[in-house]
């Protein structure tokens, strides 16, 4: 599995020569419970360029999951705008969003829960294909055949159900079900993370070989480091609703700047014999959602807070060379 290396734009995601193809800005969804509000996703702004692979990286609950699904609609967003190839995602029609579908698809964390056990896996892959009325049924199952060709399942597999595959396969069926209308922007949710680790780089690999050969653009949602730095061209670190640091893959590994980011790379093995690297021990939990801490999120956490963490937000300000993070020392506010 090749590390990316090729920059396709700035830190923002806007290249100064093209225009992106995915804009988020602003974006809000809180969700209302019983003690309150959930402040899920907090004024998050992004970009991804055209065949691009943005990384979401963050500790659970901190709204990775819930930001991929709300620039694609699964859930609506609260505020803010999406704007998906000049078109604002979230001011579609429900027959509007319908037909986007074709072009913006996820893949799911959980290859045991996202597949209906009642349905074959040529049904469950062809099943966005009779949804959309794309062809005739002999169409329809000769491209089924070759979504299965493509991502390395045997034709034998055509009429077995969920339960007789092992969880490699069964992601493999929600890969091609993703790609079953040939999509260009597909959000990847965790699609790893409930895979034994002989499986992983396997998924991995055929992930990125399929971004080569359909021209795919990859919002990669993970909580595991090690694979964002082999996977993305960029990578947004999250934390409680907001992105703290923005940053070329290469940039953000080398020189990371933001307090919380700094102590998820500490928390990265080292695979070289006789190299360590300095753990960085968080004190205290992630606060509540609901009662998000005043000023800089992270400053409860923070060992180089100073009292103005706690007073002001932080923006998300460029640091040099397309390399942008929210932390008053790094801006000597």
């Amino acid at each position: 599995m090749s590390s990316k290396t090729r920059d396709l734009s700035d830190g923002t995601g806007g290249a100064a020569s093209k225009r992106p193809l995915l804009e988020v800005r602003d974006l809000v969804k809180h969700f209302k419970v019983g003690a309150g509000i959930v402040h899920a996703v907090d004024g998050v702004s992004f970009s991804i360029m055209k065949g691009e692979t943005l990384g979401l990286v963050g500790e659970s609950g901190c709204g990775k999951s819930t930001t991929g699904r709300a620039l694609i609609r699964l859930i609506d967003a609260t505020s803010g705008s999406v704007t998906y190839q000049d078109r604002d995602i979230l001011a579609l029609s429900k027959p509007e969003m319908t037909s986007m579908r074709k072009e913006m698809q996820i893949i799911f964390q959980d290859p045991f829960s996202s597949i209906d056990p009642r349905k074959t896996v040529g049904d469950t892959i062809g099943k966005p294909l009779y949804i959309h009325r794309v062809g005739t049924k002999r169409e329809r199952e000769d491209r089924v055949d070759h979504l299965m060709e493509l991502v390395g399942l045997s034709a034998r597999l055509y009429n077995k159900y969920p339960h007789e595959l092992d969880g490699g396969r069964r992601q493999r069926v929600g890969i091609a079900r993703a790609l079953a209308l040939s999509p260009s922007f597909i959000v990847c949710d965790e699609p790893v993370s409930a895979l034994d680790v002989s499986i992983q780089a396997q998924i991995l690999n055929l992930l990125e070989e399929l971004q080569n050969t359909m021209k795919l653009t990859y919002l990669f949602v993970s909580h595991d480091l090690s694979v964002i730095k082999h996977l993305s061209n960029r990578v947004a670190v999250m934390y409680l609703g907001k992105i703290v640091e923005l940053s070329p893959t290469l940039s953000l590994f080398k020189n990371t700047l933001h307090p919380y980011a700094q102590a998820l790379l500490s928390a990265v093995p080292v695979a070289k014999l006789r190299r360590t690297r300095e753990r960085i021990i968080l004190t205290g939990g992630v606060p509540s959602p609901i009662h998000p801490p005043s000023g800089c999120r992270f400053h409860t956490r923070c060992h180089h807070k100073t009292p103005v963490c706690s007073e002001r937000e932080p923006q998300l300000l460029d640091a040099g060379e397309g390399h942008f993070v929210a932390c008053h020392l790094v801006h000597k506010v």
